[in-house]
């Protein structure tokens, strides 16, 4: 497992549409079905990676934290299937029923999603304003599997608490870290 760094996508990118299978309903949704009326959480996780598994109560617990504020969180895994089976659609609809997803975990079969947001690693976050321009790309927080430090979410709480106020972006963000995306 080789630590691979968030690349860091300009901020005020506009947000690629996708439309893509939810592994939960069935449905094809697009950017425009999951976003929120202030802004747009889009998580690229899989099933397998220790850096998500690590995270992953943290990730659900903000997404279910800012629902209610009117930012919309989706997530995506776009690791190839063929190699790594534990990512299937049909594992991805348990982990997220076993991690109480509210929201919708994506299939992004071609990985072309993947490629349009830049996305390197899992997990990936990127946070987009009501217009639909990335505000914030980064680090859930400053732990990592091991590190003995706590899963807080503070930088990516932060981030969004500041985009609610209409503060602009934060001037130091730092890259996420966790496994590569599994390319075909």
């Amino acid at each position: 497992m080789a630590l691979t760094e968030s690349t860091m996508v300009d901020i005020g990118t506009p947000a690629p549409d996708f439309k893509l299978v939810d592994t939960m309903s069935g449905m094809k949704l697009t950017y425009n079905d999951v976003k929120g009326e202030k802004g747009t959480l889009v998580l690229f996780i899989c099933n397998h990676c220790p850096y998500v598994i690590h995270t992953i109560d943290a990730l659900v617990d903000v997404a279910n934290d800012y629902e209610p504020k009117g930012i919309g969180t989706v997530a995506i895994s776009s690791n190839d299937v063929e190699k790594y089976p534990v990512d299937s659609p049909d594992n991805m609809e348990a982990f997220a029923l076993n991690n109480f997803f509210t929201f919708p975990y994506l299939y992004d079969e071609t990985q072309e999603v993947a490629r349009a947001y830049d996305a390197a690693c899992t997990p990936d976050i990127y946070l987009f304003d009501a217009e639909g321009k990335l505000y914030y790309r980064g680090r859930l927080d400053e732990s990592r599997p091991n590190s003995g430090k706590p899963v807080t979410g503070e930088d990516l709480r932060k981030a969004m608490d500041a985009m609610l106020k209409g503060a602009p972006s934060p001037e130091k963000q730092y890259p996420s870290a966790g496994c590569g995306i599994k390319w075909k």
